[in-house]
């Protein structure tokens, strides 16, 4: 970004706040998609690594306003702490056993994690899990999405899979998950930010970025409200299914 013309850096501008801003309004609508969505597209200007760093502030501010508007945040610590946890875990050890790779394998290793989420979102597998089950399940689910998380920010194809088969309501789907995220978020990027991901200046530029944020979120939350339960699972397997596409041609 640094080597940037002053033509080249208004274009990444507008275009960084364009998609944003339409992140913020999938993620007001869905409760979910924004870094899923954000991450990739940035880095079609960036390399990934930055793109992930861009999006700090935005992914954890609305998380923490979700977390604080849907309620029983104790609820779903409560509820998912072994995935909190086993991500937790599996987040920091994946970003430090990744920290010493050049920047051309990380792109591989951020090509993968892209397939991989495709195909995840592609798939869509129907699956059910029983309340006997849900720890164990937790567990897996909370190990997979550190992995993907350590290596490109992206947990959350793994997230709704899980969630969306304990056939969770839309408002504690959406307060669930944005607890998950919250918490795996700022563990993710501080263990980015101490083992030298990204840094001060994509810390900076993020900060920016709020803005077109908040409006989205706003926009996004207007819609949600005007789903019904069955309307909301359809429009986000229906948002998967384009999201994937469009990350199988990046």
């Amino acid at each position: 970004m640094s080597e940037f013309q002053p033509a080249a850096w208004l274009v990444f501008l507008l275009a960084g706040a364009v998609i944003v801003l339409a992140a913020g309004i999938v993620k007001g609508a869905m409760g979910v998609g924004m870094g899923m969505l954000a991450v990739p597209m940035l880095s079609l200007f960036v390399p990934p690594a930055q793109a992930i760093g861009l999006m700090v502030v935005p992914v954890l501010w609305s998380n923490v306003v979700q977390t604080i508007e849907r309620g029983s945040p104790i609820y779903s610590v409560k509820r998912f702490r072994w995935l909190i946890v086993s991500q937790l875990l599996s987040v920091v050890l994946t970003v430090r056993l990744t920290s010493s790779l050049s920047a051309d394998q990380m792109n591989v290793m951020f090509a993968c994690a892209i397939l991989v989420s495709v195909l995840l979102m592609a798939t869509r597998p129907n699956v059910r899990i029983a309340p006997r089950h849900e720890t164990a399940a937790s567990v897996l689910a909370g190990i997979t999405a550190g992995v993907m998380g350590g290596v490109s920010s992206l947990t959350s194809p793994v997230l709704i899979t899980y969630l969306m088969a304990l056939n969770l309501k839309r408002e504690e789907f959406i307060g669930s998950i944005s607890v998950i995220y919250l918490f795996g978020s700022v563990f993710m990027y501080s263990a980015m930010i101490w083992y030298g991901r990204f840094g001060a200046f994509e810390l900076l530029v993020s900060c920016a970025t709020v803005l077109p944020m908040l409006l989205g979120l706003a926009l996004g939350k207007k819609i949600r409200y005007r789903l019904s339960e069955t309307r909301f699972r359809a429009l986000l397997l229906a948002f998967l299914t384009v999201l994937a596409t469009v990350l199988l041609f990046k």
